[in-house]
This record gives structure tokens, sequence and C-alpha cells, in this order.
């Protein structure tokens, strides 16, 4: 799988970084036929709060999956955008096992 992360105007931490290629590596056991992840961090600051928001746009053979996942901290985020990806990619190949 071709992991690819975009932090939108700012860098991130390579701490960061391995936290995400460490859980998106998790996905492919649930889905084997993963072909890209792409990985949005952005950091939205509206009224003296800083919400971190993750977005993870999956192209698995025929279709793309999107998740978009917001919290305090982009760790959480993260963690909570896998696990919904990973509900969806359990749909996905009970599907192609279903053709």
């Amino acid at each position: 799988m071709n992991i690819v992360i975009h932090p939108v105007r700012f860098d991130a931490s390579t701490q960061l970084i391995s936290f995400i290629n460490k859980k998106l590596q998790k996905l492919e056991t649930f889905f084997d036929r993963i072909v890209e992840a792409e990985v949005y961090l952005k950091m939205d600051t509206k009224q003296n709060i800083k919400d971190k928001t993750v977005e993870i746009k999956l192209h698995v053979p025929g279709k793309t999956i999107f998740v978009c996942e917001t919290s305090k901290t982009f760790e959480e985020s993260t963690d909570l955008a896998i696990d919904t990806m990973s509900r969806q990619l359990k749909k996905q190949k009970e599907k192609a096992r279903a053709v």
C-alpha cells in the first residue's frame, strides 16, 4: 500500500507521521487489496478552539473510501478515522465476496 500524508499549512512531526503509517498498515488485515492511502491533516482554529481534522481517502479496486474525523488531537482523530475505515473495509470485503 502506498501512503501519502499531506499536512495542510503546517509541518507534521516525524512521530505523527510514523504513528499514522503504523495505524494505516493495520488496515491491510481487514482488506488486503488497498492500493493507496491519502491522509490530509488540517488544523481548524475557530473561537480559540484548535480542532485537528484527519481525512483519509483509501483507493481500493473499483472504489474510493473516504473518512473524516475531528477531535482535539491528531492521534485521537486518527484512531477514530481508522475505526470507521475498518468497518467500511469489512463491508467492502463482504460485498466483494458476495459477487
